[in-house]
């Protein structure tokens, strides 16, 4: 079985929304790391010139290949990441091996696989 890793940096405010939506689009399940920071192209000044970044979530989600994109358009959609700048991005990443994913493979297959 051949797995992608999506990434995902999104607005505190969106994170329950897109674990929910990524969920209906069939992930299996999701890590989230709190308090990332992002910048975007140009850097946001506010009051007095201090710079102002956003705390972001950083959202990992394991998906079997074929699932994948199908997850990632869900996120980019209820993120509206194309439409509003500045609300998040995402991308996938080839997986070449993992462990520690035999219950997944099992509850996604109905039965043992091999990677």
């Amino acid at each position: 079985m051949r797995f992608k890793l999506i990434v995902a940096m999104v607005e505190v405010e969106l994170t329950d929304a897109i674990l929910d939506a990524a969920r209906q689009a069939g992930a299996t399940g999701s890590t989230v790391i709190n308090h990332a920071r992002g910048e975007g192209l140009n850097k946001t000044h506010g009051i007095f010139g201090m710079e102002i970044t956003a705390q972001r979530d950083m959202l990992l989600f394991l998906s079997e290949e074929h699932r994948s994109r199908h997850i990632l358009e869900a996120i980019s959609q209820m993120g509206e990441f194309d439409e509003t700048p500045g609300t998040g991005i995402a991308f996938q990443l080839d997986v070449e091996d993992a462990v520690g994913v035999k219950n997944q493979i099992q509850s996604l297959t109905g039965q043992p696989d091999q990677l």
